[in-house]
């Protein structure tokens, strides 16, 4: 089973630019070409948050415009930029955001891999939480399934990064609860989040958690205590999860086309000329 993560599209309408710099709507087809492209071609395609940057309607109708050209299914999940109620109303259809106590949570079973989809974002602020609530609606769904291999995807990531502008927005309340819980279960494969627009992996939860790049711009990698709030304009990306039936393997891969693939060997042996 192949899951292809893309996060953080900002997207905006024809012509407008994020902070003055990115057209970020049109970053996005390439990420569609290519994930279309792809052999083997991923069976989904999960959309982690920050889908428009503003949430408006119009956002998403243009959004939702180019997402359909996917080749396989797609699932969107809020980020702080979302607004949950707009993100609903543009995407009919997509019957699993059909809410849960308030919150856009959903499941995937389409797979020998579960997917559990976790809302993070709290209304107009930039940091995430996961309450008591979210939290209790994640044990249930935990619960259903001990067995089956599981990752677990959310915005906001549960641990510290070392960007320090993006640690203060990050995942604020309930990650120390999030990591008991996830202690409590070996079929934990993965904790897949967005937000910081750069690779990062670390162990949390007992198991491995990773950040997947953004389509468009990138956070800068400053690790300096005072660092400002800045990205660059760093080669786009997403990332592969491959499960082959006994483990999950991720594969960061980047948008942007390139020469090759030129082979290592001819005749037998190492090019050597």
């Amino acid at each position: 089973m192949l899951i292809a993560q893309i996060t953080d599209l900002h997207i905006r309408l024809p012509g407008q630019k994020a902070y003055r710099v990115v057209e970020t709507d049109r970053y996005l087809p390439p990420a569609v070409q290519r994930l279309n492209a792809m052999q083997p071609r991923p069976d989904l395609v999960l959309v982690s948050g920050d889908l428009t940057d503003f949430g408006r309607p119009a956002e998403y109708a243009h959004l939702k415009q180019m997402l359909d050209l996917l080749a396989m299914p797609y699932y969107v999940m809020p980020g702080n930029h979302d607004s949950r109620s707009a993100l609903r109303e543009a995407f009919v259809g997509h019957d699993y955001l059909t809410g849960q106590d308030g919150f856009l949570h959903f499941t995937l079973e389409t797979g020998p891999v579960r997917i559990i989809a976790l809302d993070t974002t709290v209304p107009e602020q930039s940091h995430g939480a996961l309450c008591e609530r979210r939290l209790a609606w994640l044990t249930a769904r935990l619960a259903e399934s001990p067995e089956t291999p599981t990752l677990v995807a959310m915005h906001h990531p549960p641990f510290d990064t070392g960007i320090a502008h993006m640690d203060a927005i990050g995942l604020l309340q309930g990650r120390d609860a999030l990591d008991a819980l996830l202690r409590g279960y070996r079929n934990i494969e993965r904790v897949i989040c967005g937000h910081v627009h750069r690779t990062v992996f670390t162990r949390f939860g007992g198991t491995v958690a990773s950040i997947c790049p953004g389509v468009a711009h990138q956070v800068a990698l400053d690790l300096t205590a005072a660092g400002p709030s800045a990205f660059r304009l760093e080669p786009p990306g997403f990332h592969l999860h491959r499960w082959d039936g006994r483990q999950l393997v991720t594969h960061a891969a980047v948008i942007e086309t390139f020469a090759g693939p030129y082979p290592f060997h001819e005749d037998g042996g190492l090019i050597d000329e």
